[in-house]
């Protein structure tokens, strides 16, 4: 009887240290997941703030340089011709006209959706009911002689438009304005200065090209200089349009 209370005295005291060492394991395990499962709170919450302040903060900033690229990779809308009728675009202010002996340079620009605007009576319109869409003007000055002319491009919808306006447009050419140069103001309304005018059809368009002398001297009737340069000024000027 004491060899097996002994016995199982022994047995007794050996189940509480194999209960503990169980119960640390257990312990040292949820400590352990505890560790990885804080750990991996934490990356997601240092991914997910980093991420958040980026798309909270930098968002406007990422979404404006993402947009421009997604533009940039997009072939560009082409113009209409009303948007790219433009001085800039077809006489540009750098470069150099010549034609012949002609050298002259842009010395003024302007353009206007309403023909009447470039009329010198605004109340009335001369090309009313004849389909003008558009005019420019532009200032040719000569750069070996005192001579400025004056190009205004009118602008029709096809050829056939164009053609009907254009006995209008020449009996009518004195009622269009004279582009100066910058710098150069329009002599008094009693003036009448020594000019020669072209107009001419070119495709869809209507040039009307007149030519004077910067000291805008008088005379009946123009000179050799001023015919020669205004036939000049008007080749120059329907270039741009000879294959529209």
């Amino acid at each position: 009887m004491t060899i097996q209370r002994g016995a199982h005295a022994r047995g007794d005291d050996e189940q509480p240290p194999h209960g503990h060492r169980a119960v640390g394991e257990r312990r040292r395990l949820v400590a352990l997941w505890g560790v990885v499962a804080v750990l991996a709170a934490g990356g997601v919450w240092v991914v997910a703030t980093s991420h958040q302040r980026s798309a909270v903060s930098g968002a406007p900033g990422a979404d404006k340089s993402a947009s421009p690229a997604a533009a940039a990779g997009q072939p560009a809308q082409p113009l209409t011709e009303s948007q790219s009728f433009l001085a800039e675009r077809y006489f540009p202010a750098q470069r150099a006209y010549e034609y012949d002996n002609y050298r002259a340079r842009r010395s003024a620009a302007r353009e206007g959706a309403e023909c009447r605007a470039v009329q010198n009576d605004k109340t009335r319109d001369v090309l009313a009911e004849l389909g003008c869409q558009g005019w420019m003007g532009i200032a040719l000055t000569r750069s070996d002689q005192p001579v400025v002319s004056s190009v205004t491009v009118l602008r029709f919808s096809d050829a056939a438009v164009a053609a009907r306006a254009l006995q209008t447009v020449r009996e009518k050419a004195a009622d269009f304005e004279f582009t100066y140069p910058d710098g150069l103001l329009a002599p008094a309304g009693t003036a009448r200065p020594m000019a020669a005018t072209k107009v001419e059809l070119v495709g869809h368009h209507i040039t009307l090209t007149v030519s004077r002398y910067l000291d805008q001297r008088t005379g009946e009737a123009p000179d050799e200089l001023l015919t020669t340069s205004n036939r000049a000024a008007a080749a120059v000027a329907g270039q741009p349009f000879m294959w529209m």
